[in-house]
């Protein structure tokens, strides 16, 4: 199988944090590789509330996103009430989407536990077509490139 290589790039423009649920936790005794997912997602979603906005699917005149694609590279065990930090990265970004980086540490012992990327693209959930990104959210997912 092919490694999706993702390189943890050098700036930021959010920190995150999230502290691990016993519901994330699988039978291996640690968090479970769909619950990476979930854990992006959170940090995703703490990114857009730190700008004001209420969730993903109402950025700005009825123009929300949809993540296209994801890819996760798993670096060592996550255990049950970990602290982990988040840091994210906005790279690629066109004129209807960006990609979102994930570096997804245990604020503990500092280890990288996971590294993280979503494929993102603006949609207007009322026309439910793909749609430029807005510009006032354009201007601050590019403030960190």
């Amino acid at each position: 199988m092919s490694n999706n290589k993702i390189v943890p790039p050098s700036e930021f423009i959010h920190t995150a944090s999230y502290t691990v649920a016993i519901s994330d936790i699988n039978y291996g005794g640690h968090v479970g590789n769909d619950k990476v997912l979930t854990i992006m997602q959170e940090a995703r979603m703490q990114f857009f509330q730190h700008h004001g906005y209420k969730d993903e699917v109402s950025i700005e005149n009825n123009v929300g996103i949809i993540v296209t694609n994801a890819a996760i590279t798993y670096k060592s065990e996550t255990f049950y009430r970990d602290e982990l930090v988040i840091k994210i990265a906005i790279e690629n970004i066109s004129k209807v989407g960006f990609d979102m980086l994930y570096v997804i540490e245990n604020h503990t012992s500092g280890k990288i536990t996971a590294l993280g990327k979503t494929g993102i693209v603006c949609f207007d959930y009322e026309q439910k077509k793909i749609a430029s990104i807005p510009t006032k959210f354009l201007q601050i997912i590019k403030q960190g490139n």
